[in-house]
């Protein structure tokens, strides 16, 4: 088994609102092996990106209670300056939006140069300059010395993307965050975007996380996957377990709401409800509950905790014994869910 990489220990993150603060990771654990790619999957407001953020130490205002272990430093303890010398050498990140990522002012090679340079302030600039152009090479631009001197608004999105992942990966890193990093693009070009990311996984032997909401990207991308809701993490499995014996009934509802070619359904599932905000989080119980009101509360827990099913399967709450889409039986179920 590779060893871990990242290891994420109750981690809490909680923004102050008016006079209380809300977290927006609640007692969140992971671990993240070294060559392999952890999806975590869930809607938009879950707290995905939260969480990246969080192990970046990019957010400034943000009360941070847990763990992050990057082998044996802990990045929640850590002073700023030396946080700033593993972030974007040792730990980097994809974000999901290239086209705010980069500086409209600079052109592609000298943003490439800055990142190389403050962590190899010894590199000269002939040295730095033929780095950059490599590093195009590498994720793939067609004519890289002519992009080394163009500017973000004369490239298109999905080469856009590419010089964000250059960025990212210019110092080699051991960890690469991925947020969304195919939501803008089209389907051709996520595709190259995916397979990119995979090749630098197996060339850099990195681990990653990929950050998504699309299940579709995570069963063709991922090694493991953690399901996330409202803060909070509900299922953590193999991909292969996920999706062929997934438990919690918000990753069966996920599942459930996917079109199929080979299964074609008169009517997708539609989860009801939203995921509550920030300040409207419960403190207690099962926070998946309100949106499976079919579901009776004493079959909810109190307080949910984390139940290792089978080696490596996790879910949260005991209600996955109990759940059902309202088109099955409650009978039906219990036997499937047992």
């Amino acid at each position: 088994m590779s060893e871990d990489l990242l290891k994420i220990e109750n981690l809490t993150t909680s923004f102050r609102i008016d006079d209380d603060y809300y977290a927006a990771v609640d007692h969140v654990s992971l671990r993240v092996r070294k060559n392999e790619i952890l999806a975590i999957v869930g809607e938009s407001g879950s707290g995905k990106s939260a969480l990246a953020y969080s192990i970046m130490g990019l957010h400034t205002r943000a009360k941070m209670e847990g763990h992050i272990y990057y082998g044996e430093q802990d990045l929640v303890e850590m002073p700023a300056n030396q946080l700033n010398k593993l972030r974007g050498k040792d730990i980097s990140m994809i974000f999901q939006d290239p086209l705010s990522a980069l500086n409209p002012l600079m052109t592609v090679g000298r943003q490439i140069e800055e990142v190389i340079l403050l962590h190899q302030p010894t590199s000269g600039k002939a040295e730095r300059k033929r780095q950059a152009i490599e590093l195009l090479n590498k994720v793939g631009i067609p004519r890289p010395e002519v992009t080394y001197l163009q500017y973000p608004h004369e490239l298109s999105g999905g080469m856009r993307q590419r010089i964000v992942i250059a960025i990212a990966i210019a110092n080699g890193p051991k960890l690469l965050i991925a947020d969304e990093p195919t939501t803008a693009l089209d389907v051709t070009i996520q595709l190259q975007i995916l397979d990119l990311i995979r090749e630098l996984k197996n060339d850099m032997e990195a681990g990653i996380i990929l950050i998504t909401h699309d299940l579709g990207v995570v069963a063709e991308m991922a090694d493991r996957v953690a399901v996330m809701y409202a803060g909070q993490i509900v299922e953590i499995a193999d991909i292969y377990t996920l999706v062929s014996n997934a438990k919690h009934p918000y990753t069966k509802s996920l599942l459930n709401s996917i079109p199929t070619v080979s299964e074609v359904k008169s009517k997708l599932h539609v989860i009801q409800g939203i995921v509550p905000s920030l300040k409207n989080l419960p403190r207690e119980g099962c926070r998946f509950a309100p949106r499976i009101p079919w579901i009776e509360s004493e079959k909810h827990e109190a307080h949910p905790e984390m139940h290792e099913i089978a080696e490596g399967h996790f879910v949260r709450c005991t209600c996955y014994k109990h759940f059902y889409f309202p088109a099955q039986s409650e009978e039906d179920s219990e036997h499937v869910n047992s």
